[in-house]
């Protein structure tokens, strides 16, 4: 009986902030898959284990959730001033297809560390003892990450007392700055960081209504609603939504008539193939709940309360990427989400999310009637959690 040999490329299978994913540098990668294609789209579903309709992943490294379906390839730079080009794939879970069309914020944070751990930082900028700067070429959207990576004896430091709240192990804390991270390439001539021209909009959505909707392009392209809006609180947690097949399905309408009026697509039945943006979330005012650790978050420690959907379901903290658009639309007077927060100005907002708190700034500014941001910083953690080869059947490629 004749079989197909496996392949084994070398991986690298990292934690950046609350997701995980399987990274590779470019080099590493089979030839056919190097370049963008099917080939690439092939492999990387086969080393997740997707398409699975048992949604389990057993038979590859993905873990069946929208956090744990990733991929992520690494170049050295492909624009100067930039240390390593970082590109993005959000597997599907279900289907055969690889989303490439925007970032993931939680993961650039281990990016930083991967390229100074694989040799792509020349040696004589990595200090013994301090932080190394990296600078990301973020290709998917074509931004700047700055990651400020802590280095102790000459190698990243993974270990440390930086809490994340989706995280159950402190680490050592990577300070990420989003540089410019509005989104002004896909819009249709409305606003750059507003794509409508609007702080807030009525978007009708057949079988929901018509919603008050904050739609904005930094980090992410994000859809803002009012939790109490469409039924909720803003203190749900992943099982309240996630088994509601109702509620998912109004969050789908929501999204892609948001992706419509943001540009981003030009029809709804479009929205299938764009699954990765843009994101809804949906804000309340400050209030008490209990986190899904069983911790107790009090309104006193936080600006507002958010929860956001990734890949179809309720995410089970907070996606980096839509963190700074928490962030930038919290510093904006008059949209949703500076409401929710008690309104003014803020360069600073600490939001509570499903798995706990987080904290995130943006510098915003108003030029010539059009608001914009110059920056957004958080902080994450990153970990190698196995280091080797991954193995598919050859043929894959």
């Amino acid at each position: 009986m004749t079989h197909a040999p496996q392949l084994r490329i070398p991986a690298t299978y990292m934690r950046g902030g609350t997701s995980k994913g399987v990274f590779f540098r470019l080099q590493d990668l089979p030839e056919a898959a190097q370049a963008p294609g099917a080939a690439r789209d092939a492999l990387l579903l086969r080393v997740i284990g997707s398409p699975d309709p048992y949604a389990k992943h057993t038979d590859g490294m993905g873990g069946a959730t929208s956090s744990t379906s990733k991929c992520v390839i690494i170049a050295k730079a492909s624009v100067p001033d930039h240390d390593v080009d970082y590109l993005y794939g959000q597997v599907s879970i279900d289907t055969a297809f690889v989303d490439w069309s925007g970032n993931c914020g939680n993961l650039s944070s281990a990016v930083g560390p991967f390229a100074i751990a694989n040799g792509l930082i020349d040696p004589s900028r990595v200090p013994r003892d301090g932080t190394c700067t990296v600078r990301i070429w973020q290709a998917n959207i074509g931004k700047t990450i700055v990651a400020h990576v802590p280095v102790s004896n000459g190698e990243v430091q993974e270990t440390g007392d930086f809490v994340l709240d989706g995280v159950t192990f402190p680490a050592a804390e990577i300070v990420l700055e989003f540089i410019d991270p509005a989104d002004e390439g896909e819009r249709d001539g409305g606003g750059a960081m507003f794509p409508t021209g609007h702080l807030i909009d009525d978007l009708d959505v057949p079988g929901v209504g018509t919603l008050k909707a904050t739609m904005i392009n930094a980090g992410i392209p994000t859809v803002f609603v009012n939790a109490a809006d469409i039924g909720y609180t803003g203190s749900e947690l992943q099982d309240a939504i996630n088994g509601d097949a109702k509620a998912l399905a109004m969050f789908e309408a929501i999204r892609a008539h948001g992706a419509v009026r943001m540009g981003l697509i030009q029809d709804v039945s479009e929205a299938a193939k764009r699954q990765h943006t843009p994101k809804v979330a949906f804000v309340a005012p400050a209030a008490d709940y209990v986190a899904s650790s069983g911790k107790h978050v009090h309104a006193s420690d936080i600006d507002l309360r958010v929860r956001a959907l990734s890949m179809g379901r309720l995410h089970h903290a907070m996606m980096g990427t839509a963190s700074v658009a928490i962030a930038t639309a919290a510093a904006v007077p008059g949209t949703l989400v500076n409401a929710a927060a008690g309104g003014g100005t803020r360069k600073v907002v600490t939001f509570g999310h499903p798995s706990g708190t987080l904290r995130v700034g943006a510098d915003v500014q108003q030029v010539n009637g059009q608001w914009t941001v110059t920056k957004a910083v958080m902080s994450r953690s990153a970990r190698v959690l196995m280091e080797g080869q991954v193995r598919v059947p050859a043929g894959t490629v």
